[in-house]
């Protein structure tokens, strides 16, 4: 069956789905987006995910498309059309259209939105959960406010094919004194000697994952500490366990950094765990 897209009001087909040359996210970079996973017929943190799409917007000073009721809307019916139950939907608002130039289009310009589904490969999802990743450190080279979701992603982009043209599948970014930051598509976690979980504060520096908020969630009940507390790539190296967290993956350990191997080379008991708790406890939205 074709897939459906949603564009500027029209649902339409996949394959003929297209903006306009002056979209300022096509010319500028100037827009923002969210991807949700769908599991089992339900939508996962669908609330966090528009409160985070919502901060994200306001910190480019972008309007709202549409009410956030007539977008839970589109974004279920973009669903329903597409057939998906286990899956992910991706979302992108930009500025709009406008003859190009730097400064802000007139204030009547409206926002583009794009709303896409795909189903995901559950397969290829359960390998790499059973064997664990691979992954690299790059210098960190991104603007300062990667705390904003936008489509300017491109420093992410060389990363990720750095990776892959190594044998990995992530990218982590790390500071200058050698302080992890977050993946090109994730935040990183370590579980550290003494079975605490760690990941960097997300005050400044690193996006505020959905999936890493609602982690910390899941911890509690499965009686584990966590520490928003940086941690250097020689910890990361040193940790029990090592794993990487987004919406489209909840939770993929990490085996190797730079060739070296974490902990005994196997995907840890912890990640898991975490990994099978983790839908019981997310919020869960009905198609």
């Amino acid at each position: 069956m074709p897939r459906i897209a949603y564009v500027n009001g029209a649902y339409v087909p996949h394959s003929e789905a297209a903006v306009h040359v002056e979209d300022r996210g096509y010319q500028f970079a100037d827009g923002v987006y969210e991807v949700c996973e769908v599991r089992h017929g339900f939508i996962v943190d669908l609330s966090r995910h528009l409160d985070r799409l919502d901060r994200s917007l306001k910190e480019l000073r972008i309007g709202w498309p549409m009410s956030r009721a007539a977008l839970i809307h589109v974004i279920r019916e973009v669903l329903r059309r597409n057939r998906v139950r286990n899956g992910l939907f991706y979302l992108q608002v930009t500025r709009g259209v406008a003859r190009r130039d730097h400064v802000f289009p007139a204030k009547d310009t409206p926002p583009s939105l794009v709303v896409t589904a795909k189903r995901t490969d559950a397969a290829a999802i359960a390998k790499k959960n059973a064997e664990g990743i691979a992954a690299i450190t790059v210098p960190e080279n991104r603007w300062d406010r990667v705390d904003i979701k936008s489509v300017g992603f491109l420093p992410n982009v060389l990363a990720r094919q750095k990776a892959k043209e190594l044998g990995a599948q992530e990218a982590i970014f790390v500071d200058a004194d050698g302080t992890v930051k977050e993946g090109a598509a994730t935040n990183v976690w370590i579980v550290d000697g003494d079975g605490t979980l760690r990941t960097r504060p997300a005050e400044h520096g690193i996006l505020r994952g959905i999936t890493r908020t609602t982690l910390m969630d899941v911890a509690k009940p499965l009686g584990l500490k966590v520490e928003e507390k940086a941690f250097s790539v020689e910890e990361m190296f040193a940790a029990r366990e090592v794993f990487i967290t987004a919406a489209t993956s909840i939770c993929f350990p990490v085996v190797s950094v730079d060739g070296k191997t974490i902990g005994n080379g196997h995907p840890g008991s912890i990640a898991q765990n975490i990994r099978e708790a983790f839908f019981d406890i997310a919020e869960k939205t009905l198609i």
